[in-house]
């Protein structure tokens, strides 16, 4: 893992730092003193917010930035240090014969706090996914993930998850994910047994992941249906979830289900996690496309994402005519971008939806149809086109996608007259199904409500703050009581 590090050079010398490197470490000074002040005063939120600054600096993070701020927390020499330094490239760290005046950190012996170490890690972790150093960022990765295991602090806890999602990210660019499994779960069980839920969150997420990554949905599946669930605490996490829960339940062909966890995960994603978006909304298309709906044309159309979605536009142009042809075209054009995307099997599924939808449209054209014409439009290809042609459409009749009946006898198939569609329940239904939405934002909304803890017992809580006072009061008056008998 860790190897030894010669420090005689870095020890005589000092560092090289221009003033790009100067504002860095200076604002890496300042992450520290929020991380040291929140592991002090152990508040979270603190630690939370240096973590979100380095990812604001993480373009500016150099070889020699990195050493001199380890350099600044960690005293030179010492065994944190020298571990630290064993992931750095000597040749970028160390540039002799330099002012001093130019260092803006100086290295001094302290005490190296945990959340601090686990910080230096993370940074190191980046730098070296930024500089495509992956070897020695899959070394880092497991010490780190080492060492967190032996951690109990909640303040720990916020920068554990992002190392958590780094230790996975880098075994999936090595292509080692499913070495990573069982120390996933073992992590996902300690941070359960510790309360630590925004671990919890994340190494979910990350099982869900890796899992999916294999196409092992039925596992993954049975690990979301049995983790324990509580409210989120990160809108990054929960979308996440969302997105995988929408995949699987895709899978298992619970469309309906699938389709409205897909959509709320592009609706609550960042606006500036394009990639994410992309990815959700190519899932959304394909799980409306299963269940007989047309998307939108604003949908590809948004900004960023007309190029990643063209094959799905396509894609949902052949479906809409009704065009077999068309439809086999489109798949076998962009068949290299539906496989990458993971959804090549369910364009195999959506030809049933094409079939369905020029049976539609021929239903509505024609009032009396034979089976061969019906075979030659929907340009089946097979050796008893008649034979197939009848199969189907007594399929369509029989789930009542069309309203026609079959002439057996003449090889007719017979469209009965359009009925108006504000005789039928059809908009009752889609009032419903509004209304429905609407009661279940109502709902949502009202739950995400914040009241102070036990604020049902605010007669108790009242009478023990007053006796705690009347306590104060009384310890007050008997020291000052004291002082004036001193005084005499």
């Amino acid at each position: 893992m860790t190897q030894d590090v010669e420090m005689k050079d870095r020890t005589t010398s000092s560092y090289s730092v221009s003033s790009a490197d100067s504002s860095a470490l200076q604002h890496l000074t300042e992450i520290s003193f929020l991380i040291k002040t929140g592991s002090y005063s152990k508040e979270v939120h603190r630690i939370a917010r240096a973590v979100r600054l380095t990812t604001l600096l993480r373009g500016k993070l150099t070889a020699l930035v990195v050493a001199s701020f380890i350099d600044h927390v960690a005293c030179s020499g010492s065994e944190p240090n020298a571990r630290f330094f064993a992931y750095l490239p000597e040749e970028e760290c160390y540039e002799m014969e330099v002012d001093t005046a130019t260092s803006t950190v100086q290295a001094s012996a302290k005490h190296l706090s945990p959340e601090m170490e686990m910080y230096c890690y993370l940074l190191i972790l980046l730098f070296l996914i930024d500089q495509k150093r992956y070897k020695e960022a899959k070394d880092c990765s497991s010490e780190s993930i080492a060492r967190v295991k032996k951690l109990n602090r909640r303040t720990v806890d916020v920068i554990a998850a992002r190392l958590y999602f780094y230790y996975s990210y880098i075994h999936e660019l090595t292509g080692d994910l499913a070495e990573i499994r069982g120390n996933l779960l073992e992590l996902h069980q300690i941070a359960t047994l510790h309360h630590d839920e925004l671990g919890q969150e994340t190494l979910l997420n990350l099982l869900l992941r890796n899992y999916l990554h294999y196409n092992l949905f039925d596992q993954a599946e049975k690990l979301r249906s049995k983790a324990q669930r509580f409210e989120a605490h990160s809108n990054q996490q929960f979308c996440r979830y969302l997105f995988y829960l929408g995949k699987i339940q895709t899978i298992q062909l619970e469309y309906t289900d699938a389709k409205e966890s897909l959509l709320q995960a592009a609706r609550k994603a960042p606006v500036a996690a394009l990639g994410f978006r992309i990815q959700c909304n190519k899932w959304a298309v394909i799980v409306r496309l299963l269940l007989g709906e047309i998307p939108e044309r604003t949908i590809f159309t948004q900004k960023g994402m007309e190029k990643a979605l063209k094959p799905y536009f396509e894609l949902t142009n052949a479906v809409r005519i009704g065009d077999l042809e068309q439809f086999r075209n489109v798949a076998d054009k962009f068949g290299t971008t539906f496989r990458a995307d993971g959804i090549h099997n369910l364009i195999v599924r959506l030809r049933h939806n094409v079939i369905r939808t020029g049976l539609r449209n021929i239903s509505i054209s024609y009032s009396r149809i034979s089976l061969a014409d019906v075979a030659q439009r929907l340009r089946l290809n097979s050796a008893n086109l008649v034979a197939d042609a009848e199969s189907i459409v007594a399929k369509a009749i029989r789930d009542g996608a069309i309203d026609a009946t079959l002439d057996h006898g003449n090889g007719w198939m017979v469209s009965k007259e359009t009925v108006d569609v504000y005789s039928t329940t059809e908009p009752q239904l889609s009032f419903n199904s509004r209304i429905a939405f609407c009661l279940e934002l109502h709902n949502k909304a009202i739950r995400a409500l914040r009241f102070p803890p036990n604020a049902h017992d605010d007669k108790g809580s009242a009478e023990k703050r007053r006796e705690r006072q009347q306590q104060q009061e009384q310890e007050l008056a008997k020291h000052i009581q004291e002082e004036e008998e001193d005084d005499f």
